[in-house]
């Protein structure tokens, strides 16, 4: 969703379709802002589990934040959660991931105006972690 969009302001951006592909990244890359869905599963399904439909994937939103935390480096993080269940749920999850050294929690983008809330929330993350000044290479 997201590289079409600001690949041509000259930010690469990189999709990870599992925990395991961004522990992978990050040994290689360095990563100045990380938009992290918490349902992003821990491993990729292999192609078998999936023609079977028995694909059972383990959330690995938690492990990512930990892994980009303990870089020596770690980069600003905006955090995609899931629609919460109630008011409740949701307080909990937002101050959890505020706890966490979360820039900002956004609701899943795939909702109405929710790409319009993602890039809102990543401009305030480059005016404020860049002085706006994006280093693009």
């Amino acid at each position: 969703m997201l590289p079409p969009i600001l690949a041509p302001r000259g930010i690469d951006c990189f999709t990870a379709r599992s925990a395991d592909e961004v522990s992978s990244f990050i040994r290689a890359a360095t990563v100045h802002i990380a938009v992290i869905d918490l349902g992003i599963p821990m491993h990729q399904p292999s192609p078998t589990a999936v023609a079977d439909g028995v694909s059972r994937t383990v959330a690995g939103g938690a492990r990512v934040l930990q892994l980009l935390r303990r870089l020596e480096q770690p980069p600003a993080l905006i955090l995609v959660r899931p629609p919460q269940a109630d008011p409740t749920e949701s307080a909990r999850t937002l101050r959890e991931a505020l706890h966490e050294g979360v820039f900002t929690v956004v609701d899943d983008p795939t909702g109405p105006h929710g790409m319009e809330h993602l890039l809102r929330a990543l401009k305030s993350c480059v005016d404020r972690h860049f002085a706006n000044h994006w280093n693009a290479a």
